[in-house]
């Protein structure tokens, strides 16, 4: 199945049912006056967070949503039945975004969430309705209001606890493999990873959601290599592990590149917590390690881990660091117990 984490999409509620102009005729009842019955009202379009979904490949082969009109009413005063609603089904992390791709229509971000975006119209009124004691006899009525079109955007946005960042090649994939169940392509090529990925991993008794995304290269976010779009999958993490390869020209260089990439994306991604590790250390020598560590501790500001996914040397104590991050941003977004108060 293709990854596919944005589409667009035109939706349109159902009009509203018109009223009716009838009059009541039996044998034996000379003026049985106005029996008109309402129209019904028109289907809405809901957008619903389900389970078992993780791409918008659906909208790839529909992107045109329509509900069904409201039923006109009838006579001896039967109303018309309301149309049927039209329902999105889209997975867990989708941000609905109006036309202008920047206004926030709804972000689905739990299971069972469902959002009205477009409102079916009212139904018309019927004859009866307009029976006053001058005008025993009204042969007009309503017709049914209009229903709300809109063009939306759907953007999936993955929703996991850590998310790995870097140049190509870097070693995210295998990190991912080496660590999780998830089988990502890899290769002795930039770019093997095309789209984003996720992996449980299950460490010291606990467990968190890692996420994988294709590589940044400098001037990324002006559309070179894959662009950053992707980077819209790890705004939701609460920490970054920012991996740098050890067996690159220069690692200060490397990691200051991909920052540069996170600050220009913006969205709050440069303020979130990241662990900066070296990688691929199984292929350097001692004198090149150190040189290479030192360049990017001056870069980093920070002492790095070091770790090879490969031979698994420092693979626990980066899974441990996150999870200390993650456990903390647990802690604070967990709601406050209030105590019970007492005279």
């Amino acid at each position: 199945m293709k990854f596919l984490d944005q589409a667009k999409v035109y939706v349109r509620s159902g009009d509203g049912g018109a009223g009716c102009v009838s009059f009541r005729r039996e044998k034996f009842i000379e003026f049985g006056g106005p029996d008109g019955g309402d129209g019904g009202k028109g289907g809405d379009v809901w957008v619903e967070c389900v389970d078992g979904l993780n791409t918008l490949i659906d909208y790839r082969y529909q992107q045109h949503f329509k509900a069904k009109t409201g039923t006109h009413g009838m006579g001896r005063n039967r109303a018309g039945a309301k149309g049927a609603d039209v329902v999105l089904r889209v997975p867990v992390g989708t941000e609905v975004i109006d036309t202008d791709d920047e206004t926030l229509i709804c972000d689905m971000t739990a299971i069972g969430q469902k959002v009205r975006i477009a409102k079916g119209g009212n139904g018309g009124f019927g004859n009866l309705h307009f029976t006053t004691s001058t005008n025993r006899a009204p042969t007009h009525a309503n017709p049914g209001q209009p229903g709300e079109e809109r063009n939306i955007t759907l953007r999936l946005k993955l929703i996991a606890d850590a998310g790995l960042v870097g140049l190509p090649n870097a070693g995210k994939s295998t990190f991912l493999a080496s660590t999780t169940a998830a089988k990502p392509k890899i290769a002795d090529y930039p770019f093997t990873t095309l789209h984003p990925g996720l992996g449980v991993v299950r460490a010291v008794g606990r467990e968190f959601v890692l996420a994988d995304i294709p590589g940044l290269i400098e001037g990324a976010h002006e559309g070179h290599g894959l662009g950053d779009r992707f980077l819209g999958h790890v705004e939701r993490c609460r920490v970054l592990l920012h991996l740098v390869e050890g067996t690159c020209e220069h690692a200060g260089k490397a990691y200051k590149t991909v920052r540069k990439e996170i600050e220009a994306y913006g969205e709050g991604l440069a303020e979130k917590p990241e662990i900066v590790a070296l990688s691929k250390i199984d292929a350097l020598d001692e004198e090149t390690l150190k040189q290479q560590m030192d360049r990017l501790k001056r870069a980093a500001k920070r002492k790095p881990l070091l770790l090879s996914a490969v031979s698994g040397e420092g693979v626990e104590a980066a899974l441990a660091e996150l999870l200390k991050v993650i456990d903390s941003a647990r802690a604070e977004e967990a709601p406050k117990e209030e105590k019970e108060w007492r005279p």
